[in-house]
């Protein structure tokens, strides 16, 4: 189910078409079962035990769903004729990677600040986050756009990737329905704090190595894009472990070095205030312009991955021992 070049074509294909919004999306379907079964299962009397345990139900059906019926898809398709798999692979493989859409949902707020439609930044930004929007000032959208094109990084291209290349397209979807709980109930508010947990716990086992990986690219493709590697470096080392998960703050604090910035800080969800740390120094105002560089910086870093995937799963195939 995976050959050699499924990764960089399935990468060109995003970039060249990304999800368009008439097409049926894996992620759509999967956001939908989750919701089901988040009506079926969640009851709010429940002792925490029982939401624990029903939350996991929620996780182990999830992902058994997604497994089965990409795993089926595949073998019907190569059932049919070998190109027919092939094709299907790559379709499946190009809806788990979204470079090109989370590059097009941050410019949009970017276009927005330009015009100086802070409104319509707002709106733009309430899109793609999770956070209360309505009340940001200029800067704290920067951040947020910024913030999410660092994690999206990770959970939108490099761990999709990741997955592809050790399982095959099946792999990539499977890691896209943890993620996409984590999204909806991996929240640790009264509701998802113990209904949601293992998803949000599968979803920090998944995205470990992704998560580094992510880090490392940021700085080696600021280096390139001569944006403050160094700087990257040393924030990456002093701030990564402050927030609370062990995955977001890795590509995020590189980040944060390579623009010279400060990001992170408090933020309203839900229209409750919740902590979070500190990530970089404030030696300079962040701009409008900084979410054009952090864009540059992830569609680099994704290519760098990319590139080294594409590499591997051909020497996997022709380089016998590997």
């Amino acid at each position: 189910m995976s050959f050699p070049g499924l990764i960089p074509i399935s990468f060109i294909l995003d970039a060249l078409t990304g999800d368009p919004e008439w097409l049926p999306h894996p992620v759509r379907l999967m956001g939908k079962l989750i919701n089901l079964l988040d009506r079926l299962l969640y009851r709010d009397t429940d002792e925490n035990r029982e939401q624990f345990l029903k939350g996991l139900l929620l996780t182990a059906v999830t992902v058994l769903l997604t497994a089965v019926s990409g795993i089926l898809i595949l073998y019907l398709c190569f059932r049919v004729h070998r190109y027919l798999g092939y094709t299907a692979s790559i379709i499946m493989s190009t809806y788990c990677i979204a470079a090109r859409d989370l590059r097009r949902a941050a410019m949009e707020v970017y276009g927005r600040l330009e015009e100086g439609d802070l409104d319509g930044a707002r709106r733009s930004l309430a899109m793609i986050v999770g956070r209360d929007t309505g009340n940001l000032s200029e800067q704290a959208v920067i951040k947020a756009v910024i913030e999410t094109v660092s994690e999206n990084l990770s959970d939108g291209v490099i761990a999709p990737v990741f997955y592809i290349l050790r399982f095959g397209p099946v792999g990539g979807l499977v890691y896209k329905s943890v993620n996409t709980m984590d999204s909806m109930i991996g929240y640790k508010n009264e509701r998802y704090l113990y209904f949601g947990r293992s998803a949000a716990h599968l979803d920090d086992i998944c995205n470990y190595i992704p998560s580094r990986i992510s880090a490392l690219l940021v700085i080696i493709a600021s280096a390139l894009l001569k944006c403050d590697f160094k700087h990257a470096v040393i924030i990456w080392k002093r701030d990564r472990r402050k927030h609370s998960s062990p995955n977001s703050g890795q590509a995020e604090s590189a980040i944060a070095g390579a623009l010279n910035v400060q990001l992170g800080g408090p933020a309203s969800y839900f229209g409750k205030i919740v902590e979070k740390p500190y990530l970089g120094d404030i030696n300079r105002d962040i701009v409008t312009g900084d979410i054009k560089i952090a864009c540059n910086i992830m569609y680099l870093a994704s290519f760098l991955f990319v590139l080294a995937a594409g590499t591997i799963s051909v020497a996997i195939i022709f380089i016998p021992g590997l």
